[in-house]
């Protein structure tokens, strides 16, 4: 079998947020916009209400984002995302109004961003041992 990538899907309160994050933030487009009915939202995720969603796409990574005023759930859940430039990438965070969290490790820096939701994200570098923060 041969398994690849085609989509994360997230859950957001804010749709002016969203598509501050994905598009200014991540630069993705958004491509698709859509409603589950009720008995759709039901049968596939448990929740008994009418939702709206849009999809953001660039070819490489694909996020379906759900709105909803339901809590985001405490767990382990993140999606690890690959940019140029971390320091590029937390300057336009932090001008959005977001706080990086950059932790030690083993001597190297990891990246986590919370985007407007409380949705994880780990960012890490394409090019391996750039300048740090």
């Amino acid at each position: 079998m041969n398994t690849g990538y085609k989509h994360t899907g997230l859950l957001y309160h804010d749709r002016n947020k969203a598509e501050l994050f994905f598009t200014e933030i991540l630069g993705l487009p958004k491509v698709k916009s859509y409603v589950l009915s009720e008995t759709l939202t039901e049968a596939l995720f448990g929740i008994k209400e009418k939702t709206e969603a849009d999809l953001f796409d660039n070819g490489k990574i694909s996020f379906e984002v759900f709105y909803g005023n339901l809590p985001v759930n405490t767990n382990f859940n993140h999606t690890c995302l690959e940019v140029e430039s971390k320091n590029e990438f937390v300057e336009l965070t932090k001008k959005h109004g977001l706080a990086p969290r950059i932790v030690k490790k083993e001597g190297k820096d990891l990246l986590f961003i919370e985007d407007f939701s409380g949705n994880l994200y780990e960012v890490k570098e394409s090019v391996k041992d750039r300048e740090t923060y």
